[in-house]
């Protein structure tokens, strides 16, 4: 790189930071920044873009277009050559911009006459904040070492950005101080309100030019070998046992020994950046690179950068997790994802989550439902908004986030907050009734679980027993697969916590959305319709078989209920009850206790199943009808897609006709049936549900004083004739008929 170069690109980025210290408003300072910026260039032009909104960019600086131009300039993200930038995040540089594919003449800005175009984003770490734009008169192209020095100069146009200089009149206005709103999806009910607590502060990069090269590039070499050595030392500690999760490390170590990714940031703390400034400049390219790569496996690749990256700025700056804070008396932890063993680590001080990734059926949603906490996600850019300890209000029903809410907001939130725990207290005094209908019919009623952490609510939600326990979390948790002894020690405090109510539990769900961390990812098209549950299980006989025989030991002579996960032929029940059959008579040759009764029950969760042959409803000590799964096979909607996953009503016709007819099946072979999954714990829906014949439902624990409170006000053989009544005047939803009934029956709910 040209010494010239980069003796100039330190002059201009002093001039910057003396901009952003100077006294006066944004306005002036992005004035005055573009006015370095073209002298520096030598161009007749230099325009900063910013987001609007979005989907919007507008001309907020700009010297030597109309000034009346400022400010009334917009473009669509997409549009013309400066959207054109912003949409690819990569740079533009034409000696003729007028003959690029989509230039888009702007008369009030007088471009016309500088025919010389370079474009380069403004952005931070995958966030678009803009473009920054030089001009000529002179019809030519920039430099490759002119393109360079004006995305270092847009890197530190970012961080003065994030550090508030383009707004009030303050030479460091307070920023992050005004309401905002997130509309995210709803991961688990509830609301709460509590503070912010960042789960990984993002690192706020207050000095992003650096004085003196040799300085900051001593810094940085002394932060890598201290990163490297973390890395050494987390790789020797993991027990990865060989195979893809000691690849994955390696791989991470290899990123982390790149001499090419220290150059590259060395050679941006010449032309003047911070050591900081150049990791994060560094980490914003890649990530746009990697973001827009064709193979996966590179976009994999995009986390162990970015995890590498953030824990090198947390080195150089001292900030990060463990700043010294202190975790506020009711946090609300504000993070972009977070894994299953992360989340349980902060335990039920938790009053609720908001992601801006996710998905509901994620190992995070969860464990958020096994917390009883209220999870928001797809909350898209809270983070580069929250601070720590900023006030902030979740609803996790309708799936929106307040930050720093208003005191009308506020005030009307609490409201709501006061109705569902008054709600909640009536439903406490419900508690050791039976949910018996006004007809005389009983409804059973269980709780889903997964962790220890459930288990109180057995006797607080009036469950009569654990319907489903979900026995991957022990998997999903843990860096490698768990002991034999620690399973069989676990099982048995359930089975113990339960006081004498029966537990169901499900063999090893994992797949699909479940990966476990030392399990080989597999790209497959559709993971929620491959190789999963089951057929995992019966694929590698070893995992399954240790699983049955610590379920066999921690029964302990005490009655026992194994459930097998997503059944879709008969078969493959008949060789999971196998397989548990012949690993109880090898507990009992080798003279260990075994299950004084034995119930094997199989989950419905696939249309295939509904019309097996009767043999297989015969050998099936009870059927429970995974309602998630099937709603979304029936209906061909995936429910992590959230363009389609709220598009079917459980309450169609043709979803219940499926119900009723598995309802039919099982009485005809003398087998209980249950319903499990997030419908049952629906007030309306369960109603419906027993109205049809089923006699056990599975829900979450705060989900069972709601339905146990509709059920014992209606009549549910008269919401039977209601509901045949609408089918046979050719209804093809029910709600409309189901509502009505509700209504003048005086539950609504």
């Amino acid at each position: 790189m040209p010494e010239s170069l980069e003796s100039e690109s330190r002059k201009l980025l002093g001039r910057l930071r003396d901009t952003l210290a100077a006294p006066g408003d944004g306005q002036a300072r992005l004035d005055r920044i573009t006015h370095h910026i073209a002298d520096s260039m030598r161009s007749n032009v230099c325009s900063v873009y910013l987001f609007r909104d979005p989907d919007t960019l507008e001309l907020c600086a700009s010297c030597g277009l109309r000034p009346e131009s400022v400010h009334r300039t917009r473009l669509r993200l997409g549009e013309g050559l400066v959207g054109r930038v912003a949409r690819t995040g990569r740079p533009i540089n034409t000696a003729d911009a007028p003959s690029q594919a989509g230039f888009r003449y702007m008369p009030e800005t007088g471009e016309e006459v500088f025919p010389s175009f370079l474009g380069v984003p403004i952005r931070r770490v995958g966030e678009r904040l803009g473009v920054l734009v030089v001009q000529s008169r002179e019809a030519r192209e920039y430099s490759e070492d002119e393109i360079y020095g004006l995305e270092v100069v847009a890197m530190v146009l970012a961080e003065m950005a994030e550090l508030g200089a383009f707004v009030g009149n303050e030479a460091h206005p307070l920023t992050h101080r005004f309401p905002a709103v997130f509309r995210g999806t709803g991961g688990q009910e509830g609301a709460a309100e509590g503070q912010v607590w960042l789960h990984e502060p993002r690192v706020v990069i207050t000095n992003p030019v650096g004085d003196d090269p040799a300085k900051e590039r001593a810094r940085l070499t002394e932060a890598v070998a201290v990163l490297r050595d973390t890395v050494e030392q987390m790789v020797a500690s993991a027990e990865m046992g060989g195979g893809e999760g000691e690849a994955v490390l390696e791989a991470y170590r290899m990123f982390a020994n790149s001499r090419s990714w220290l150059r590259r940031m060395e050679e941006d703390i010449d032309l003047g950046l911070s050591a900081e400034a150049a990791v994060e400049k560094e980490q914003s390219q890649t990530r746009a690179r990697l973001e827009s790569a064709a193979d996966p496996y590179l976009r994999d690749r995009l986390h162990d950068l970015d995890d590498l990256s953030n824990r090198l700025l947390r080195i150089l700056t001292g900030q990060g997790k463990d700043t010294g804070g202190t975790m506020p008396a009711n946090p609300i932890l504000v993070a972009r994802n977070i894994g299953p063993a992360e989340l349980l680590d902060y335990g039920r001080s938790l009053r609720g989550v908001v992601l801006e990734d996710g998905s509901v059926g994620s190992h995070a949603a969860v464990v958020a439902r096994a917390l009883a906490i209220p999870l928001v996600i797809h909350a898209a850019r809270i983070r580069s908004e929250a601070l720590n300890g900023d006030p902030i209000l979740i609803d996790g029903d309708a799936g929106i986030v307040h930050l720093r809410p208003e005191d009308s907001v506020a005030a009307a939130f609490r409201d709501k907050i006061a109705m569902q725990a008054e709600a909640q207290e009536r439903y406490a005094g419900l508690r050791a009734l039976p949910a018996t209908a006004q007809c005389g019919t009983t409804v059973r009623l269980f709780m889903n679980a997964g962790l220890m952490a459930d288990l109180p609510s057995i006797d607080s939600s009036g469950a009569e027993g654990v319907g489903l326990f979900r026995t991957e979390l022990q998997f999903l948790t843990r860096p490698r697969v768990p002991r034999r002894s620690e399973l069989a020690g676990l099982y048995a405090r359930v089975i113990e916590n339960a006081r004498g109510k029966p537990v169901v539990f499900r063999t090893l769900d994992i797949g699909s959305d479940k990966v476990l961390p030392y399990m080989k990812r597999l790209d497959e098209p559709n993971p929620a319709m491959g190789w999963r549950a089951i057929r995992v299980g019966l694929d590698k006989k070893g995992v399954l078989q240790m699983q049955l025989q610590a379920l066999i030991r921690a029964s302990a002579g005490r009655p026992l209920n194994v459930m097998f996960p997503f059944i879709a032929d008969q078969d493959e029940f008949a060789q999971g009850r196998a397989m548990l059959v012949e690993q109880i008579g090898r507990e009992a040759q080798m003279g260990r206790p075994v299950p004084a009764e034995l119930r094997v029950g199989a989950m419905l969760e696939t249309p295939s199943l509904a019309f097996a042959p009767p043999a297989f409803f015969r050998q099936c000590d009870f059927v429970s009808i995974g309602g998630n799964d099937l709603k979304q096979f029936f209906y061909a909607a995936d429910r992590e897609n959230e363009r389609v996953r709220r598009r079917y009503d459980t309450l169609s016709t043709p979803f219940l006709d499926l119900i009723g007819m598995i309802v039919d099946r099982c009485g005809q072979a003398g087998v209980p049936l249950s319903f499990c999954g997030e419908d049952a714990g629906r007030p309306v829906e369960a109603a419906v549900f027993a109205a049809l014949g089923l006699r056990q439902l599975s829900m979450r624990p705060a989900s069972i004083g709601p339905v146990k409170s509709l059920i014992r006000r209606i009549d549910l053989a008269a919401l039977r004739v209601a509901i045949d009544a609408a089918r046979a005047e050719g209804a093809t939803n029910l709600r409309p008929a189901v509502t009505a009934f509700l209504a003048a029956s005086g539950a609504q709910v």
